[in-house]
Formats: structure tokens, sequence, C-alpha cells
């Protein structure tokens, strides 16, 4: 339960909604001046005005907000240990750190694969990345070495930063790739390792400082971050965020509406940074802010109870399976939880009842959901805090500088309330595209900007958005993307398999569980030899928890394409 609740709550499209159409209560009616607006052209915009987004690195956008605070005040926690990183502190060693990487040989461009649970050592490599002009391509720390292999070849990485416990995989996985350096993040304080191939990061945070300077960059073009998805189907993609859609984003949700956050308020940063979710929403927004960030490397529910009760937590970024121990677990009457004042609730859909359940038993006052995608780094929509949670299964309304509309499934017309169709964004923050994928990228972004989701979806007479089904492959695993052709690809390489397909089946715990159809070429061929096949080779989250069933024949089309439809009857 522990590490699989905080790694398994991401995915490619985070919805933070309920894909419940109607709420069993009727809500209040809605204040206009909190309804999306919506044009004659049926494209629905945030109630509030546009903002501008500066051009700029988006190390130089955070970082430049620290003048405004306290620079004694704590700017990254460890909540385990109690360290901390000041502000001041924080912007000496990111600078030291950055030099550093520039003295290996870091140039503008070149990338880092970051693999690694949250950390105060991870904030820091991360940003002393893109001070230096690098890219930072943040993986799951849970990945196998052929996963991780798969993302350091794929993003042509040409650092990898990890952990002590991690090193060992990373090296495997890096085998003969052109990897210069593996920097060690979160060592103890003696280790100062230096060899060909491996680096302490503690060597780079002692460095003078003198090759310091902010890259510049041009916003719209040059890449900050690399995260990996699945997109619609298919193996995961590159997906190309450049430091204008960050730092768009960040200025999207910086409103007192949406995620506001007050100088030295602690914030906890416990879902995974790897993650867009964690990664802008929780690390870059509270640095932005100038909140005090308690990270956590994972789920564990003592230490999640105790880290709230003992720094006051004032907001927290969740995801459903944690709302619904708080709602259900007995260890949670044990702790003091009354200092947090807002929960936003992401990465998978979280029904009413379990938000009633939560707030009712925790006196946590305001519970939100919304939505957004790696795609769009990453919010899109957001239920406001005036508005709390009247509308339970709704995600909202658009965000500021952002354009939604809803298309006809058959015709691409947009369409007007009530009618569901596929949810399509434009505006600043949407990517540059899949990195070496042009012809992907031009299947889910039109010439004129215009991102499809694959999600579908409608919105009500107020601009109120729902998601209700989705056209994606992608199995949700408690929010963590699964790509069937993944799991098919590993299958077939069985020697007693002749064919596989795999699907997403209910399951209460995990939201989606992967569940293999298999065509035995052996008959002595078991459904523990295919599990157990699968468990060596992929990740936890990948594993067949919603079993395997053996068949005569995969159902395809003339064309070949797995008929999944027919296996879901």
């Amino acid at each position: 339960m522990a590490a699989s609740l905080l790694h398994s709550a991401t995915r490619r499209s985070l919805i933070f909604s309920s894909l419940l159409r109607h709420s069993s209560t009727k809500p209040p009616p809605a204040d206009p001046s909190l309804c999306g607006r919506i044009s004659q052209d049926k494209i629905v915009t945030c109630p509030f005005p546009d903002i501008p987004i500066p051009e700029t690195n988006v190390f130089s956008h955070v970082f430049r907000n620290f003048d405004k605070f306290t620079g004694s005040s704590p700017a990254l926690v460890d909540g385990l240990s109690g360290a901390e990183v000041s502000y001041n502190e924080m912007l000496d060693v990111t600078s030291r750190t950055s030099s550093g990487l520039r003295r290996l040989g870091l140039q503008k461009g070149d990338v880092v694969t970051l693999c690694s649970p949250n950390s105060i050592d991870y904030g820091i490599t991360f940003f002393a990345t893109m001070a230096a002009g690098g890219v930072v391509s943040t993986c799951n720390p849970t990945y196998t070495a052929s996963e991780l292999s798969y993302q350091i070849n794929n993003s042509g990485s040409n650092f990898v930063a990890t952990t002590p416990s991690l090193l060992p995989t990373v090296l495997e996985a890096i085998g003969n790739l052109n990897v210069k350096k593996v920097l060690v993040i979160n060592e103890d304080d003696n280790s100062n390792r230096e060899t060909d191939n491996i680096m302490s990061l503690k060597v780079l945070k002692e460095d003078s400082g003198s090759l310091f300077k902010e890259e510049k960059v041009n916003a719209k073009e040059d890449l900050a971050v690399l995260p990996y998805s699945s997109g619609t189907t298919g193996l995961p993609k590159g997906v190309m965020l450049t430091h204008y859609n960050i730092v768009a984003n960040l200025a999207q949700i910086t409103h007192p509406e949406i995620m506001y956050l007050h100088e030295g308020e602690p914030n906890l940063g416990l879902l995974p940074f790897f993650h867009i979710y964690g990664m802008v929403v929780i690390l870059f927004h509270s640095l932005f802010s100038g909140g005090k960030c308690v990270v956590l490397p994972k789920f564990e529910p003592e230490s999640f109870l105790s880290t709230i009760q003992k720094y006051r937590i004032s907001t927290a970024n969740l995801v459903p399976p944690i709302i619904l121990f708080l709602s259900k677990h007995p260890l949670v009457e044990k702790y003091d939880l009354t200092s947090i004042r807002s929960v936003f609730s992401g990465a998978a859909p979280l029904g009413p009842d379990v938000l009633k359940e939560a707030k009712e038993r925790t006196g946590i006052k305001i519970i939100r959901q919304g939505y957004g995608l790696t795609e769009t780094s990453p919010v899109t929509h957001s239920t406001l805090i005036s508005v709390g949670m009247d509308y339970p299964a709704s995600i909202g309304v658009p965000i500021q500088n952002q354009s939604v509309k809803i298309t006809d499934l058959s015709t691409g017309q947009s369409l007007g309330p009530q009618e569901e169709g596929e949810v399509c964004i434009a505006g600043p923050n949407v990517m540059k595209g899949y990195l070496n994928l042009p012809d992907a990228t031009s299947k889910c972004i039109t010439d004129d900007g215009w991102f499809h989701t694959g999600d579908i979806g409608y919105y009500d007479n107020n601009g109120f958005f729902y998601i209700t089904d989705r056209l994606k492959e992608l199995i949700k695993v408690k929010g963590l993307q699964v790509a069937p052709a993944e799991l098919e690809g590993v299958l077939q390489h069985h020697p007693k398999i002749a064919d596989a397909a795999v699907i997403g089946v209910p399951h209460e715990r995990l939201g989606e569980a992967p569940r293999a159809f298999v065509v035995r070429r052996d008959e002595s061929l078991s459904e523990e030899d295919v599990m157990s096949f699968v468990k060596e080779r992929l990740s936890e989250h990948k594993w067949l928890t919603g079993g395997v069933q053996f068949i005569q024949e995969v159902p395809k089309s003339a064309s070949g394409k797995i008929l999944r439809r027919n296996l879901k009857k």
C-alpha cells in the first residue's frame, strides 16, 4: 500500500475529475462572474481576463521571485529528517551546481535524465540544469533497467542523475549508451565520490560558481523539460515542453481562485516530482510563490500523517487513493489534521461520496478538482475556490489564457452546451510536440494550435466542464498510465505465447487494472507463468493485476487492429 499509493498516482491525462455526469444533489445557482465564458463560436474561456506571459528561462522566472521573499525562510524541507534549505541557500547552491554542470561540459540543449524519489536534491538538480540551458527528462524511479534505458536512449540524454540505491539499475540501463556522467544525489554528507563516469552531486554543490550564468533561451522554442507520456496509444513519447509552456502554466495557476500560495505557507511535496503534476503544480509553484514545501519521498501512512501534524501543512495536492485513505483508515483519527485549509485532488477520478466522507471525517473545508495533461504543462481546468464542490462532478472552468471547445467525433464541428464530444484545448501551455515524432504530433495538434486530448466530455450552460469517457486505449492504474501496446510487446516475447491483447478492467482499489487475453502456443502455459513473466520485466503498476484469460484468437479488424471493445464485452 505504502509506495504504490504514491507512485501509482499519476497518468498522462491528469483527470482531477469525477467521471460521474450528474451529482446526487442539485447544486446552488452559479455566480455568473465565476462561470466560463461561452463565445458565439462555441469556445469556452476563463471567467478572468488573460494575463501577460513572460518569455524567459524557467529558472530566471522562478528564482527572480526570491527577492520578494524573506531569504532565511525555508524553501524546501525534508519531511523525514527535518533538513531544510532556505531561499538564500537554494539560490546559492543551485547556482554553484549549475556552474559545476557547465564545468562538466553541460551545454545548452543537453538532456539530463533525473531518476529519483522526491528530495531537496531533486529540486536543486532540476533548476541547476535549467539555469545552464539544459533539458530535464524526468522518469519514474520504479522503472526497470530496460524501461529506463529506453527513455535515456530515446531522449538522447547526456547525463543521468540518480540515488545510491538506484545506481545499479541506472548503470545497467546506460550500458553502451552515450552518457557522459552519472550524478549521484541524495547521499549522506560524507559522500564525495568522483570517478570517470560517476560523480557525487556534493562535488558540484561545492563548485566555486564562477561559470554560473542564466542561459538566454528562445522561450517558445527551447525545451525546459522532457517528461514521457504514452499519448493516446503506444510506447512512451517525449513531451517537448518549452520554457514558455512552463512559465505560462505557472502564471495561469497563480490566481487567488485557483492555486494561490501565501509566502511561507507549508505545503506538502508528496506527489512524485517526476510527474508533471508534482513537478509544476507542487515543486515549481511552491518555489515561485515563496511557499515552504515539505518533501516526502513516498507515501507511508504514518509519515504522511505525522508530517501534516508536525509541520502544520496548510495546502496539499493529493490523489484519490490518498483521499480515500483519509476517509477510511483508522490511523487518521490519531493525528491532528486541522491545519489543512485546502486540498486539490488530481491524477484520477475522485467520487463525490469519497470526497464527502473525507471532508466530514477530517474537517478539511475545501477539496477541489480540476483537469490537465502532461501535454498541457499540465493544468487546463480548475474548480474555483469560491465554487468549491458545489458541482462535484465538474472539473471546473478553463484557467486564464486557455481556450477550450468540444468537437463532434465524426464531423469535428464545435458543439454547444450539454453536447458530448472530444475535449480540445489551445493556449500557451500546449506542448511543442512529441520528440522526433512529427506524425504523432500532427495527429493531436491541428495547424491552428488545437490540441485533441482524446478525452470525451461536455460543458454546461455555466461553462463548467465534465469528463465522461475517453478515446484513449490507455489504462489508468490509480492514475498512472499503462499503454496496452507496451504490455502486448512484452507478452509476445514469451516463447509459449502465440498472441496477446491487453485491456483495462474496473478494479475497486486501483481504478483500473491490466488484464491480458492470451493465445497459447503451448498448452502447459499457466496464468501464473504469464503474470510472473510480466513482473520480471516491468514496473509494478504494469503488472497484470486484472488477471489473465486464455482465448483461441485475438479479435482484430481487417487491417490487423486489435478490437479491444470485443474483449470488454
